[in-house]
Protein backbone atom coordinates (compact mmCIF):
# COMPACT_ATOMS: atom_id res chain seq x y z
CA UNK A 1 0.00 0.00 0.00
CA UNK A 2 2.78 2.46 0.10
CA UNK A 3 2.75 2.83 -3.50
CA UNK A 4 -0.60 3.86 -3.04
CA UNK A 5 0.10 6.64 -0.60
CA UNK A 6 2.99 7.68 -2.07
CA UNK A 7 0.90 8.09 -5.36
CA UNK A 8 -1.88 10.17 -3.79
CA UNK A 9 0.82 12.41 -2.59
CA UNK A 10 2.15 13.19 -5.51
CA UNK A 11 -1.22 13.67 -7.15
CA UNK A 12 -2.05 16.05 -4.09
CA UNK A 13 0.81 18.39 -4.92
CA UNK A 14 -0.41 18.60 -8.33
CA UNK A 15 -4.34 19.71 -7.32
CA UNK A 16 -2.45 21.94 -4.76
CA UNK A 17 -0.13 23.39 -7.95
CA UNK A 18 -3.69 24.24 -9.58
CA UNK A 19 -5.53 25.62 -6.64
CA UNK A 20 -7.63 22.59 -6.05
CA UNK A 21 -9.23 21.06 -2.51
CA UNK A 22 -7.88 17.63 -1.85
CA UNK A 23 -9.94 15.23 -0.16
CA UNK A 24 -8.93 11.83 1.05
CA UNK A 25 -11.34 8.61 1.84
CA UNK A 26 -9.38 5.96 3.73
CA UNK A 27 -11.26 2.53 4.66
CA UNK A 28 -10.44 2.90 8.84
CA UNK A 29 -12.27 -0.31 10.25
CA UNK A 30 -14.71 -3.15 8.65
CA UNK A 31 -16.71 -5.27 10.10
CA UNK A 32 -16.91 -8.83 8.57
CA UNK A 33 -15.30 -9.32 4.35
CA UNK A 34 -14.61 -7.04 1.66
CA UNK A 35 -12.71 -6.89 -1.27
CA UNK A 36 -10.00 -4.53 0.18
CA UNK A 37 -9.10 -4.16 3.91
CA UNK A 38 -8.17 -1.34 6.06
CA UNK A 39 -5.67 1.03 5.13
CA UNK A 40 -6.94 1.73 1.36
CA UNK A 41 -7.38 5.20 0.51
CA UNK A 42 -8.57 7.38 -2.22
CA UNK A 43 -8.18 10.60 -2.83
CA UNK A 44 -10.78 13.27 -4.64
CA UNK A 45 -10.15 16.88 -5.85
CA UNK A 46 -13.06 19.31 -6.18
CA UNK A 47 -13.34 18.44 -9.80
CA UNK A 48 -14.32 14.77 -8.77
CA UNK A 49 -11.59 13.39 -10.32
CA UNK A 50 -10.78 10.57 -8.01
CA UNK A 51 -7.01 8.58 -7.67
CA UNK A 52 -6.89 5.48 -5.92
CA UNK A 53 -9.68 2.88 -5.10
CA UNK A 54 -11.35 1.69 -1.47
CA UNK A 55 -12.77 -1.33 -3.54
CA UNK A 56 -13.16 -2.97 -6.49
CA UNK A 57 -14.80 -0.15 -8.08
CA UNK A 58 -18.25 -0.36 -6.73
CA UNK A 59 -18.59 2.06 -3.14
CA UNK A 60 -16.30 4.61 -5.21
CA UNK A 61 -19.22 6.65 -6.62
CA UNK A 62 -21.24 6.59 -3.07
CA UNK A 63 -17.49 8.02 -1.36
CA UNK A 64 -17.52 10.85 -3.95
CA UNK A 65 -21.06 11.56 -3.31
CA UNK A 66 -21.13 11.92 0.63
CA UNK A 67 -17.67 13.66 0.16
CA UNK A 68 -19.48 16.74 -1.16
CA UNK A 69 -20.26 18.03 2.33
CA UNK A 70 -16.38 17.68 3.24
CA UNK A 71 -15.78 20.35 0.41
CA UNK A 72 -17.99 22.30 1.46
CA UNK A 73 -17.30 22.49 5.14
CA UNK A 74 -14.45 21.79 5.15
CA UNK A 75 -15.50 19.26 8.34
CA UNK A 76 -14.27 15.66 8.45
CA UNK A 77 -17.19 12.63 8.14
CA UNK A 78 -17.20 8.83 8.72
CA UNK A 79 -19.55 7.07 6.33
CA UNK A 80 -20.37 3.57 6.17
CA UNK A 81 -21.44 0.85 3.74
CA UNK A 82 -22.68 -2.07 4.19
CA UNK A 83 -21.59 -4.72 1.51
CA UNK A 84 -23.77 -7.19 2.61
CA UNK A 85 -27.17 -5.75 0.89
CA UNK A 86 -25.65 -4.45 -2.01
CA UNK A 87 -22.41 -6.19 -3.04
CA UNK A 88 -22.42 -9.50 -1.20
CA UNK A 89 -18.91 -8.87 0.18
CA UNK A 90 -20.67 -9.96 4.17
CA UNK A 91 -19.04 -6.31 5.11
CA UNK A 92 -19.65 -3.03 6.63
CA UNK A 93 -16.82 -1.06 5.18
CA UNK A 94 -16.23 2.43 7.82
CA UNK A 95 -14.34 5.29 5.76
CA UNK A 96 -13.40 8.25 6.97
CA UNK A 97 -13.61 11.18 5.00
CA UNK A 98 -10.96 14.63 5.30
CA UNK A 99 -9.19 17.45 3.93
CA UNK A 100 -6.18 16.44 2.94
CA UNK A 101 -3.33 19.36 2.47
CA UNK A 102 0.23 17.89 1.61
CA UNK A 103 2.58 20.32 3.64
CA UNK A 104 6.35 20.86 2.37
CA UNK A 105 7.63 19.23 5.49
CA UNK A 106 5.15 16.28 4.78
CA UNK A 107 6.27 16.04 1.20
CA UNK A 108 10.02 15.97 1.84
CA UNK A 109 9.90 13.85 4.84
CA UNK A 110 8.25 11.15 2.96
CA UNK A 111 10.81 11.82 0.34
CA UNK A 112 13.22 11.16 2.42
CA UNK A 113 11.63 8.34 4.45
CA UNK A 114 11.12 6.27 1.41
CA UNK A 115 15.00 6.75 0.00
CA UNK A 116 16.10 5.31 3.39
CA UNK A 117 14.11 2.56 3.22
CA UNK A 118 12.49 2.90 6.17
CA UNK A 119 8.94 2.27 7.45
CA UNK A 120 6.49 4.46 9.08
CA UNK A 121 2.98 4.71 10.38
CA UNK A 122 0.00 6.37 9.56
CA UNK A 123 -3.05 7.24 13.07
CA UNK A 124 -6.41 7.33 11.74
CA UNK A 125 -8.59 8.90 14.64
CA UNK A 126 -12.52 8.83 14.04
CA UNK A 127 -15.71 7.40 15.64
CA UNK A 128 -17.85 4.27 14.40
CA UNK A 129 -20.79 5.79 13.20
CA UNK A 130 -22.52 6.56 10.08
CA UNK A 131 -22.40 10.42 8.77
CA UNK A 132 -21.07 10.68 12.13
CA UNK A 133 -19.10 14.11 12.13
CA UNK A 134 -16.26 15.80 14.32
CA UNK A 135 -12.62 16.71 14.72
CA UNK A 136 -11.52 13.36 12.95
CA UNK A 137 -8.48 13.44 11.08
CA UNK A 138 -4.88 11.32 10.37
CA UNK A 139 -1.65 12.03 11.02
CA UNK A 140 1.79 10.62 9.84
CA UNK A 141 4.44 9.99 11.72
CA UNK A 142 8.09 10.21 9.70
CA UNK A 143 11.78 9.81 11.33
CA UNK A 144 11.21 11.80 14.37
CA UNK A 145 8.31 13.65 12.98
CA UNK A 146 4.22 13.97 12.62
CA UNK A 147 2.39 15.88 9.96
CA UNK A 148 -1.37 15.98 10.14
CA UNK A 149 -3.40 15.80 7.00
CA UNK A 150 -4.93 19.04 7.51
CA UNK A 151 -3.11 21.54 9.31
CA UNK A 152 -5.30 22.44 12.51
CA UNK A 153 -5.75 19.04 13.35
CA UNK A 154 -5.04 17.79 17.17
CA UNK A 155 -6.08 14.25 18.08
CA UNK A 156 -8.73 13.85 20.43
CA UNK A 157 -7.39 10.67 22.71
CA UNK A 158 -11.14 9.73 23.19
CA UNK A 159 -11.71 8.28 19.71
CA UNK A 160 -11.12 4.99 17.98
CA UNK A 161 -7.36 5.00 16.42
CA UNK A 162 -6.92 2.82 13.58
CA UNK A 163 -3.11 2.41 13.35
CA UNK A 164 -1.35 1.31 10.30
CA UNK A 165 2.42 0.57 9.43
CA UNK A 166 3.77 0.50 5.80
CA UNK A 167 6.70 -0.74 4.97
CA UNK A 168 9.39 0.83 2.47
CA UNK A 169 8.28 -0.16 -1.44
CA UNK A 170 8.76 -3.37 -2.47
CA UNK A 171 11.93 -3.18 -4.38
CA UNK A 172 12.81 -5.66 -7.86
CA UNK A 173 16.39 -5.52 -8.91
CA UNK A 174 16.61 -7.00 -12.38
CA UNK A 175 20.15 -8.38 -13.87
CA UNK A 176 20.09 -8.76 -17.29
CA UNK A 177 18.85 -6.60 -20.25
CA UNK A 178 16.83 -9.09 -22.58
CA UNK A 179 13.76 -9.20 -24.11
CA UNK A 180 12.15 -10.97 -21.11
CA UNK A 181 13.71 -9.09 -18.68
CA UNK A 182 11.70 -6.05 -20.27
CA UNK A 183 8.85 -7.77 -19.73
CA UNK A 184 9.61 -8.57 -16.06
CA UNK A 185 10.09 -4.75 -15.32
CA UNK A 186 6.83 -4.11 -17.01
CA UNK A 187 4.83 -6.50 -15.00
CA UNK A 188 6.54 -5.54 -11.84
CA UNK A 189 6.18 -1.82 -12.07
CA UNK A 190 1.77 -2.09 -12.31
CA UNK A 191 2.44 -3.82 -8.64
CA UNK A 192 4.06 -0.41 -7.37
CA UNK A 193 7.12 -2.41 -7.09
CA UNK A 194 10.24 0.07 -7.40
CA UNK A 195 12.30 -1.65 -10.33
CA UNK A 196 15.68 -1.51 -10.86
CA UNK A 197 17.63 -3.12 -13.89
CA UNK A 198 21.44 -3.87 -14.66
CA UNK A 199 22.39 -4.46 -17.98
CA UNK A 200 25.78 -5.60 -19.83
CA UNK A 201 28.48 -3.27 -20.50
CA UNK A 202 28.73 -4.22 -23.97
CA UNK A 203 24.85 -3.56 -24.81
CA UNK A 204 24.16 -0.75 -22.27
CA UNK A 205 20.25 0.26 -22.39
CA UNK A 206 18.27 3.21 -21.43
CA UNK A 207 15.02 3.71 -19.48
CA UNK A 208 13.30 3.81 -22.35
CA UNK A 209 14.17 0.19 -22.88
CA UNK A 210 12.60 -0.01 -19.84
CA UNK A 211 8.49 0.80 -18.95
CA UNK A 212 8.37 1.40 -15.46
CA UNK A 213 12.37 1.04 -14.16
CA UNK A 214 13.15 3.80 -11.72
CA UNK A 215 16.93 3.28 -12.83
CA UNK A 216 19.36 1.40 -15.48
CA UNK A 217 22.60 1.18 -15.27
CA UNK A 218 25.18 -1.04 -17.32
CA UNK A 219 27.24 -2.67 -14.24
CA UNK A 220 29.34 -5.13 -14.28
CA UNK A 221 30.35 -7.99 -11.74
CA UNK A 222 33.41 -6.43 -9.91
CA UNK A 223 31.32 -2.68 -9.47
CA UNK A 224 27.96 -4.26 -8.07
CA UNK A 225 27.90 -3.70 -4.71
CA UNK A 226 24.25 -4.33 -3.45
CA UNK A 227 22.31 -3.07 -0.33
CA UNK A 228 19.63 -4.90 0.19
CA UNK A 229 16.75 -5.63 3.22
CA UNK A 230 14.03 -8.22 3.18
CA UNK A 231 11.93 -6.21 0.84
CA UNK A 232 13.70 -6.44 -1.81
CA UNK A 233 14.04 -9.03 -4.92
CA UNK A 234 16.98 -10.15 -7.10
CA UNK A 235 16.35 -11.78 -10.93
CA UNK A 236 19.51 -12.91 -12.40
CA UNK A 237 18.38 -13.24 -15.87
CA UNK A 238 21.45 -12.64 -17.97
CA UNK A 239 21.51 -15.72 -20.32
CA UNK A 240 25.17 -15.91 -19.85
CA UNK A 241 26.14 -19.22 -17.21
CA UNK A 242 29.64 -17.13 -15.90
CA UNK A 243 27.56 -14.09 -15.26
CA UNK A 244 24.83 -14.89 -13.66
CA UNK A 245 27.71 -16.70 -11.28
CA UNK A 246 29.71 -13.61 -10.57
CA UNK A 247 26.61 -11.64 -9.93
CA UNK A 248 25.77 -14.37 -7.55
CA UNK A 249 28.86 -14.39 -6.13
CA UNK A 250 28.28 -10.54 -5.02
CA UNK A 251 24.96 -11.66 -3.28
CA UNK A 252 26.50 -13.61 -0.84
CA UNK A 253 26.83 -11.25 1.76
CA UNK A 254 22.96 -9.61 1.43
CA UNK A 255 19.82 -10.36 2.82
CA UNK A 256 17.06 -9.95 0.47
CA UNK A 257 13.93 -11.26 0.84
CA UNK A 258 14.28 -13.53 -2.94
CA UNK A 259 16.90 -14.79 -4.93
CA UNK A 260 15.51 -15.73 -8.69
CA UNK A 261 17.62 -17.33 -11.30
CA UNK A 262 16.56 -18.00 -14.76
CA UNK A 263 17.45 -21.91 -15.76
CA UNK A 264 16.95 -25.90 -15.94
CA UNK A 265 17.46 -27.59 -12.30
CA UNK A 266 20.38 -28.78 -13.94
CA UNK A 267 21.81 -25.17 -14.23
CA UNK A 268 21.26 -24.33 -10.48
CA UNK A 269 23.12 -27.07 -9.37
CA UNK A 270 25.90 -26.26 -11.13
CA UNK A 271 25.99 -22.71 -10.05
CA UNK A 272 25.31 -23.12 -5.79
CA UNK A 273 28.66 -26.27 -6.61
CA UNK A 274 31.03 -23.42 -7.61
CA UNK A 275 29.86 -20.88 -5.76
CA UNK A 276 30.94 -23.23 -2.81
CA UNK A 277 33.89 -23.96 -4.60
CA UNK A 278 34.88 -19.89 -4.72
CA UNK A 279 33.66 -19.18 -0.90
CA UNK A 280 31.90 -20.92 2.06
CA UNK A 281 28.07 -20.08 0.98
CA UNK A 282 25.52 -19.41 4.17
CA UNK A 283 22.51 -21.77 4.23
CA UNK A 284 20.55 -19.01 4.97
CA UNK A 285 21.54 -17.62 1.62
CA UNK A 286 21.07 -20.57 -0.01
CA UNK A 287 17.44 -20.99 1.13
CA UNK A 288 16.61 -17.99 -1.14
CA UNK A 289 17.65 -19.07 -4.01
CA UNK A 290 15.04 -20.34 -6.26
CA UNK A 291 15.84 -22.00 -9.46
CA UNK A 292 14.74 -22.30 -11.71
CA UNK A 293 12.57 -18.92 -11.22
CA UNK A 294 9.06 -18.58 -10.77
CA UNK A 295 6.04 -20.89 -9.76
CA UNK A 296 4.73 -24.39 -11.67
CA UNK A 297 2.04 -21.96 -14.05
CA UNK A 298 2.55 -24.01 -16.97
CA UNK A 299 4.14 -20.66 -18.56
CA UNK A 300 5.62 -20.60 -22.06
CA UNK A 301 5.79 -16.94 -23.22
CA UNK A 302 8.12 -14.07 -21.58
CA UNK A 303 4.77 -12.75 -20.29
CA UNK A 304 3.94 -15.70 -18.46
CA UNK A 305 6.66 -16.92 -17.42
CA UNK A 306 7.36 -13.38 -15.93
CA UNK A 307 3.74 -13.55 -14.15
CA UNK A 308 4.88 -17.28 -12.20
CA UNK A 309 8.40 -15.06 -11.49
CA UNK A 310 6.18 -12.16 -9.79
CA UNK A 311 3.57 -14.50 -7.85
CA UNK A 312 6.72 -17.19 -6.79
CA UNK A 313 8.12 -13.65 -4.97
CA UNK A 314 4.66 -12.66 -3.51
CA UNK A 315 4.24 -15.97 -2.00
CA UNK A 316 7.69 -16.02 -0.74
CA UNK A 317 8.28 -12.42 0.78
CA UNK A 318 4.74 -12.67 2.36
CA UNK A 319 5.49 -16.55 3.40
CA UNK A 320 2.29 -18.12 1.84
CA UNK A 321 1.80 -21.39 0.56
CA UNK A 322 0.42 -20.72 -3.04
CA UNK A 323 -3.06 -22.77 -3.34
CA UNK A 324 -6.76 -21.78 -5.23
CA UNK A 325 -8.51 -19.29 -2.79
CA UNK A 326 -11.63 -21.33 -3.95
CA UNK A 327 -10.77 -23.71 -0.98
CA UNK A 328 -10.41 -21.09 1.21
CA UNK A 329 -12.60 -21.56 4.08
CA UNK A 330 -11.87 -18.68 6.83
CA UNK A 331 -11.32 -14.87 5.71
CA UNK A 332 -8.31 -14.94 2.94
CA UNK A 333 -6.93 -11.98 5.26
CA UNK A 334 -7.36 -14.00 8.17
Amino acid sequence: MTHEFKHIVQQTLQNQQLKLKSVLASVVHLDGSSYRKPGVRMLIDDHGQMTGAVSGGCVEKEVLRRAASVFETGMPKVMTYDGRYRLGCEGILYILIEPFYVSEGLASGLNAQLSSRKAFAIESFFKREDEATGNFGSQVHLAEKTYAFRGNFIPETTLTTFTQSLQPLFKLLIIGGEHDAVKLCSMASLLGWEVEVITAIKDPKTLGDFPGATRVSATPPELFSPQMDSQTAVVLMTHNYTQDLKYLLKLRSSRPGYIGILGSAKRRNRLQNEVFEYTELNEDLLDLIHSPAGLDLGAETPEEIALSILSEIMSVTKDRTPFSLKNITPKIHA
